[in-house]
């Protein structure tokens, strides 16, 4: 059986639709790979100076004079942390010597599940400041963890913790006062900071029994 020249002419029509739509995701694709070249140094410009912006929350940048960046340890998964994956600790430095530690911790027994932290603990083993990254708590009831939430601005609720120490804190008063410890926390809303208060007590035990091996380390390890 021969072919029609209506067939012919289909057949090569086809042909000539295939190779336009082609020619036309070749260089679709070459424009988005430009753009995302082009783009690409102010977006990780955006996410450094983010991440500095957070780091610099809980420790105050005159109080360091390294590339915070730059003089990292990759912890494994930390179960003293809460912490089921790996995780990047920050050691600050001043003058070469240890001025503090930053790394994240999780209070996995919060109201409405996990909610992590960033801390700050300085090399005498006071916490600098602590922030809280991510949440799931109760608008309006236990989100004034977080600062920008906390109707409190002067004296938001998480700076409690800023300057204790387990040299200057006593183990009990590590809690909420409901529970006879020192940590104010608000009516209704007990579970949250009882929680947060929980977290932050390990993340001060862990970097105190670990301080020197970890201003040790090379960095990366």
């Amino acid at each position: 059986m021969t072919s029609t020249p209506r067939e012919f002419t289909a057949s090569g029509m086809a042909v000539r639709t295939a190779a336009i739509l082609f020619v036309f995701v070749i260089a679709f694709t070459a424009l988005l790979s430009a753009a995302y070249l082009w783009t690409r140094p102010a977006i990780e410009a955006s996410a450094l100076a983010e991440k500095m912006k957070l780091l610099n929350d809980v420790l105050p940048a005159a109080d360091y004079d390294n590339r915070l960046l730059e003089d990292t340890l990759q912890l494994p998964p930390t179960p003293e942390l809460g912490l089921k994956e790996a995780s990047t600790l920050y050691r600050a430095r001043q003058g070469g010597r240890p001025a503090a530690l930053v790394f994240e911790a999780v209070a996995a027994d919060g109201y409405a599940g996990n909610i992590r932290l960033l801390v700050a603990i300085r090399a005498d083993g006071t916490v600098a400041g602590v922030r809280v990254t991510q949440h799931k708590e109760t608008p309006g009831l236990g989100d004034y963890i977080e600062p920008k939430k906390d109707k409190n601005k002067t004296q938001p609720w998480i700076g409690q913790f800023v300057g204790r120490s387990l040299a200057n804190t006593a183990e009990k008063a590590w809690r909420v006062r409901k529970d006879g410890g020192e940590i104010e926390y608000r009516a209704g809303a007990t579970v949250t900071p009882r929680a947060v208060t929980k977290a932050v007590h390990n993340a001060v035990r862990w970097a105190d029994s670990r301080r020197d091996q970890l201003f040790a380390e090379g960095t990366g390890q």
